[in-house]
């Protein structure tokens, strides 16, 4: 169960490796968090993880996870919720692909998709029966500002980022009042692995700031968390302008 506080004391991570989900749970360790999940394809980095965080205290156990097999997903969190009640599902697993690589090779595209759009649809909505039958929980999803609106620079990626967006949205508001918490987390450009060597763009933040937010947001139960947050006003202005004049921006 979460302590007084709103914070975890178990948590699963769909995408051990993902540099945000490692600084978020860091920070819950911290905190109050003792058993943590690491789920993702079995690998040196998902064991390296794992024996990070058992040296800050956590007891960590790593389970088998393919986004891009959904057949699996039932049994694969079936096997983690068997083992006890879970109070936070952090679902961070995704990809960025190359964008113009990607436009010449629609097969390529359709990886990025599968992965960050149909994959997350089934391991969200797989968590969150578990979630809802246990009577408790938090799912959080990593979305991006990416997917507010598509990008000439980005739109496969970004695309993928609207259909979880709004997936995540709906399934908060299905959830709503069962016990289960849904949290839409949406970081602008975020300095990582996975954007080494790109241009940074403007309001760029960390996997540590973005870890901060998710504490935050937990602690108030926030149903939409935007990092860095002066991002809310800035997507909304993009957002509503023509797109005549969205085209000559350099975004």
């Amino acid at each position: 169960m979460k302590d007084a506080f709103g914070l975890p004391q178990s948590l699963l991570v769909l995408g051990g490796t993902s540099e945000i989900a490692l600084a978020t749970v860091r920070r819950l360790v911290a905190r109050r968090t003792r058993t943590v999940w690491l789920a993702g394809r079995p690998s040196p980095a998902l064991e390296a993880a794992a024996e990070e965080l058992r040296g800050l205290g956590a007891e960590v156990r790593t389970a088998a996870f393919d986004a891009l097999d959904p057949e699996s997903h039932e049994a694969a969190l079936g096997k983690v919720f068997a083992e006890g009640d879970i109070d936070l599902v952090l679902l961070a697993f995704g990809i960025l692909g190359d964008q113009a690589h990607d436009e010449r090779e629609p097969l390529n595209a359709v990886r990025v998709a599968q992965t960050n759009y149909t994959g997350a649809v089934s391991a969200g909505l797989v968590a969150a029966r578990s979630l809802q039958a246990q009577g408790h929980g938090s799912l959080v999803v990593l979305s991006s500002v990416a997917g507010e609106r598509a990008r000439r620079a980005n739109f496969i990626y970004g695309s993928s980022k609207a259909g979880l967006d709004a997936f995540a949205q709906g399934l908060g508001d299905a959830l709503h009042g069962t016990g289960v918490h849904v949290m839409v987390v949406r970081p602008g450009f975020v300095r990582s692995r996975m954007t080494e060597g790109m241009a940074e763009a403007p309001l760029a933040t960390t996997p540590e700031a973005v870890a901060t937010a998710i504490e935050l947001g937990l602690r108030r139960r926030s149903e939409t968390v935007w990092v860095p947050g002066a991002l809310r006003v800035v997507m909304s202005a993009l957002r509503h302008l023509p797109r005549t004049v969205f085209r000559r921006l350099p975004v």
